[in-house]
C-alpha cells in the first residue's frame, strides 16, 4: 500500500482520478485501445469539467478484464456481451445474498413466533394515511 500523508484518504473505487495515460501506464492497454473501447461502450470513464477522462479503480478493473479477453481472442462485440453478463451476474449475486439475509432473519422471527418467545408485531397504519393527517377513528370522544 503506498505512503499517504495523514489525512490523504483512498479515492472511492468509482471515483476517476486517474487521467488515459495514467490508466494506460498502469493497465498496460494503450490509450487508443481506451478511446477505442469507449467508443463502443466497453468503458465509460467520468469526465472532467474540461473533459478529460477520469478513469476510476472500478475502470482499471475492467480494463484488466478487456485486455484478458482480447488476449483470448475475444471480438469487441462478445467482449460486450460478456461483460454486460458478468455485471448482471455480480448484480444478482448481490440481489440473492440480500434475499439469504432476509430469509434467515424472517426463518429466525418464524422460529421464535411459534416458540412463544415473540409477539407479532401491531399491524403499521400505512404511511399515506398518517401524512395526510388521517385521524384515529377508534378514539372515543
Amino acid at each position: 500500500m503506498p505512503n499517504r500523508a495523514p489525512g490523504q484518504r483512498i479515492p472511492a473505487p468509482g471515483h476517476g482520478v486517474y487521467g488515459i495515460t495514467v490508466a494506460a501506464e498502469l493497465s498496460g492497454a494503450p490509450t487508443q485501445s481506451l478511446r477505442l473501447w469507449e467508443r463502443h461502450g466497453l468503458l465509460s470513464p467520468a469526465r472532467s469539467e474540461g473533459g478529460t477522462r477520469r478513469y476510476s479503480a472500478d475502470d482499471l478493473a475492467r480494463i484488466e478484464r478487456i485486455v484478458t479477453l482480447v488476449a483470448a481472442g475475444v471480438n469487441i462485440a462478445g467482449i460486450g456481451r460478456i461483460l454486460d453478463l458478468q455485471d448482471q451476474n455480480g448484480d444478482l449475486q448481490d440481489q440473492n445474498s440480500q434475499l439469504a439475509s432476509d430469509n434467515s432473519a424472517l426463518e429466525l422471527r418464524n422460529a421464535a413466533l411459534q416458540a412463544g418467545q415473540q409477539t407479532p408485531l401491531p399491524t403499521r397504519t400505512p404511511r399515506s394515511s398518517r401524512r395526510s393527517g388521517a385521524r384515529n377513528t377508534d378514539r372515543h370522544t
